[in-house]
């Protein structure tokens, strides 16, 4: 696909189904193919197949695991979202998050991950990099706390940005400008802006993360994930790595996640313009004393969005001046708002975050109100924003 396009004409053309050669005909979109055994015509044609499966720019398959043409054409799409010249898909956005550190760190390597990125990280240093003689440490995200931790064998800066409870903006050219000086890998869960909005490779770092689960599939009814690189050698361990840790996701759910990235574009645009419509109803409340969304202007990440991004998202979080039982309330009260841990999807939802777990971010101001985080969805604004006051109503109540 040409690099002059629009990358909304890109996300349009890329991945579509190839002409048959005898009829000169395809459908639009690839058809599933599911299987399991990959037949070869003779064994000169397995034997090409079986050489050529351990060089990742070949994608070769030998079996269904590595999946075929559907898959394929799901590569793709996130290789042109991504800027990248490799993309694996693995199971869940956290199965993709175990693949890209299990890959590139080995038994006694130590990584600098930020205390902002999404909270199961922590549960993978805890029950598997311990086991697996990796250390990790936990720090602020930037450059002057990273070199404070700094170790002989500090292999790898892993992050997210923004920070999926905070949504704290991180300086990713800063600090991909730290990595470099010191010879580490640059890892990056890119969730939030999944190639569309944010694009990690280009500001200098060398993997991005992405769970295609949330926006890029867009219909809250799949599990999958994807890591990213443009870098050969990277290319080739997270090649082999993905290959041998046996990842897979079904035919079915590259097809849906296909289907849905082709209207990624106007859904990510309609549930920021959503978004900002809600930040403006809530600056009006008096129960909340703070927002959290890097398009808000007075977000103090708003700078570095400016700069590095091309658009938003539905996601922001709010402090509210309610105690435990009163945000309870609020939360239950809602009825436009489904209460979930995902996000991403074509509907609102609420999470009620659980404060202490925020102590372990240098971002979060240690304080007595509670944090609700929203995912902004397709609903018309108005109707959220009567949903939302009600329910302030009945928190007032509790």
């Amino acid at each position: 696909m040409s690099s002059d396009l629009a990358l909304d004409t890109a996300l349009q053309h890329t991945g579509l189904a190839p002409f048959d050669p005898h009829t000169d005909a395809a459908p639009v979109a690839v058809p599933i193919m599911r299987t399991s055994t990959v037949r070869f015509r003779n064994l000169d044609a397995l034997d090409r197949a079986q050489a050529d499966k351990a060089d990742p720019e070949k994608r070769s398959v030998t079996y269904g695991r590595s999946g075929m043409d559907t898959h394929a054409a799901l590569e793709q799409v996130f290789c042109q979202l991504e800027s990248a010249t490799q993309a694996l898909l693995a199971p869940s956005g956290m199965a993709a998050i175990t693949l890209g550190l299990l890959a590139l760190l080995d038994s006694g390597d130590h990584v600098l991950i930020a205390d902002s990125a999404y909270g199961p990280a922590r549960y993978l240093e805890k029950t598997v990099l311990r086991r697996m003689g990796i250390q990790a440490t936990f720090c602020a995200p930037t450059p002057e706390e990273m070199t404070r931790h700094l170790q002989d064998n500090t292999r790898m800066v892993y992050v997210e940005s923004p920070g999926s409870l905070l949504m704290q903006m991180l300086d990713m050219p800063a600090l991909a400008e730290f990595g470099r000086k010191h010879d580490l890998l640059l890892v990056t869960d890119n969730t939030w802006g999944s190639g569309y909005i944010y694009r990690p490779l280009e500001l200098g770092f060398d993997v991005s993360i992405v769970a295609g689960t949330k926006y890029v599939a867009g219909h809250s009814d799949l599990m999958l994930g994807a890591v990213m690189s443009a870098d050969p050698a990277i290319n080739k361990r997270l090649h082999d790595n993905h290959y041998a840790l046996g990842f897979s996701i079904s035919a079915d759910d590259a097809w849906l996640a296909l289907r849905g990235v082709r209207t990624l574009p106007i859904r990510m645009r309609e549930s920021a313009a959503n978004a900002l419509a809600v930040c403006q109803f809530l600056d009006s409340r008096p129960e909340v004393t703070r927002i959290y969304h890097p398009a808000w202007p007075q977000d103090p990440g708003h700078a570095l969005w400016q700069r590095d991004c091309t658009g938003s998202n539905g996601m922001l979080s709010v402090q509210l001046r309610l105690n435990n039982a009163q945000a309870r309330a609020f939360v239950d009260a809602l009825t436009l708002f489904g209460i979930g841990f995902s996000w991403g999807g074509f509907e609102s939802l609420v999470q009620l975050v659980d404060t202490a777990f925020l102590s372990g971010h240098s971002y979060w101001q240690d304080s007595q109100d509670s944090l609700v985080r929203l995912h902004i969805g397709l609903e018309s604004t108005k109707d959220l924003c009567a949903d939302l006051t009600q329910a302030f109503e009945k928190a007032a109540q509790a």
